[in-house]
């Protein structure tokens, strides 16, 4: 990966509450770690201690640094949670632009990865021989936190998609599940026709479902190479997403109900919104957020653009990383591993974690999990060959949390006005490229 570090992450760091700053290109000669480090330089490290601060927004953590801390008695998890979403990242930037009060270990979701490793933010983990982890994660999150050689964090969790359904509203307007993206809007049609008060989903726009829709539709809007990118929403396959989509908002089927709103919440509850595709992270949220729908709900793989295809996308998901300004490297990639690969994940997907990693996807206990909210389901198996299909060749933006700040601008007018969806994503990209541009990018045309 090519990085270049002057009026680029200047920018960057000025424009963008999430970017880095103009000094975080790397710390100390004492912090680089541009040579192997052993696995005796790892234990030699435990052995004498020290305290590793992290900082995550991950409730399982802290039952996992306490298991850590029993194992390793002298070393002690500063575990700092208080932020997350644009908070935590508005915090990481600005130690790193101050060179002051890095974290030693930080949360960064996969969208946002590739912003903190263009500025060398981020400790490259292939020398402490993360490079060998890379069979153990399903391609989507490991394609996220690796470049070529470079390994810039270990997956944490996965969000393979699925389509959650209302089965009580289903069952009630013999409705059949819809496998295919055309049955989608045939099924919208005939529930709203049904009863004017439902619709099949909720969309008021958001870029992370539209990003992943086009994902699973194999188009690839973003290429990047360093500080070289493409931006480009006009292939045949994004076409299939806005065409299919178009019909849904013009025919006024989908609720014009923000995510994470009462509003939302309301629709899950009371069978006003019957499908929600998103992550496999979703089973918790419905307990928590939606008691009352208890039973009523159940997972079904994502629709296909193709019938029998078996193509997904991730939603979500996030990454432990090591800041270059960080220190007690050695003691913190430990608590990574462990937390991500090791005896860690097995303790966080206890706690209602969706893991990245294949044996625990694969496993029987795993896979033979019942949901009870879902009545009873074996829902992970949905959801971990969802994660086998999800394609690794998708790319993120340097700047995409800065993307997705601009998508209600431009994209989210076609939910609003007349503006077409194709038309809106094409506002989208030239805002994006004109961005890019003044930041410094290499745009190709």
């Amino acid at each position: 990966m090519r990085r270049n570090t002057g009026r680029l992450l200047r920018g960057i760091a000025l424009l963008s509450a999430v970017a880095l700053g103009a000094t975080a290109c790397g710390g100390s000669d004492d912090d680089s770690t541009d040579k192997a480090v052993s696995a005796s330089d790892v234990e030699a490290a435990l052995k004498k201690g020290g305290t590793v601060t992290v900082w995550s927004w991950e409730p399982t953590l802290k039952t996992v640094a306490a298991d850590f801390e029993k194992k390793y008695p002298k070393v002690k998890i500063n575990l700092v949670s208080e932020r997350s979403g644009d908070k935590h990242y508005t915090a990481l930037s600005n130690a790193i632009s101050a060179e002051k009060g890095v974290p030693d270990v930080a949360q960064i979701e996969y969208f946002a990865v590739n912003q903190y490793a263009l500025g060398k933010g981020l400790t490259d983990l292939a020398p402490f021989g993360a490079d060998k982890l890379a069979s153990r994660y399903t391609p989507g999150p490991w394609n996220a936190v690796s470049e070529d050689k470079a390994v810039y964090g270990l997956p944490m969790d996965s969000g393979p998609m699925a389509m959650f359904y209302n089965k009580k509203v289903f069952d009630k307007y013999e409705i059949a599940v819809p496998t295919t993206w055309d049955e989608y809007v045939d099924a919208a049609r005939k529930l709203h026709k049904a009863d004017p008060e439902i619709y099949i989903a909720n969309d008021a726009g958001d870029a992370g479902f539209t990003t992943s829709m086009l994902w699973q539709a194999g188009s690839r809007p973003y290429k990047v190479d360093g500080t070289n990118v493409k931006i480009d929403f006009s292939d045949a396959n994004a076409k299939k997403y806005t065409d299919t989509w178009q019909k849904l908002i013009d025919e006024k089927l989908l609720a014009p109900v923000n995510g994470w709103t009462d509003e939302w919440y309301k629709g899950l509850g009371d069978g006003s919104i019957a499908t929600l595709t998103t992550g496999a992270w979703m089973p918790a949220n419905f307990v928590s957020g939606v008691p009352n729908a208890a039973g009523d709900w159940r997972a079904a793989p994502m629709p296909a653009w193709t019938k029998g295809d078996k193509a997904s996308a991730e939603n979500g998901g996030s990454s432990l990383t090591l800041p270059s300004l960080g220190r007690n490297k050695e003691l913190a990639y430990a608590f990574v591993e462990y937390a991500n690969s090791g005896d860690g994940v097995g303790t966080r997907v206890e706690q209602g974690a969706f893991p990245a990693t294949k044996a625990e996807l694969q496993s029987a206990d795993f896979q033979s999990t019942k949901f009870d909210y879902l009545g009873g389901q074996e829902a992970n198996k949905i959801f971990a060959e969802s994660a086998a299909n999800v394609a690794s060749d998708w790319s993120y933006l340097p700047f995409q949390q800065y993307a997705h700040s601009i998508f209600n601008d431009t994209v989210g007018k076609a939910y609003v006005s007349g503006t077409k969806l194709a038309d809106g994503l094409k506002a989208w990209q030239d805002a994006s490229v004109k961005y890019a541009e003044e930041q410094g990018f290499t745009v190709e045309k």
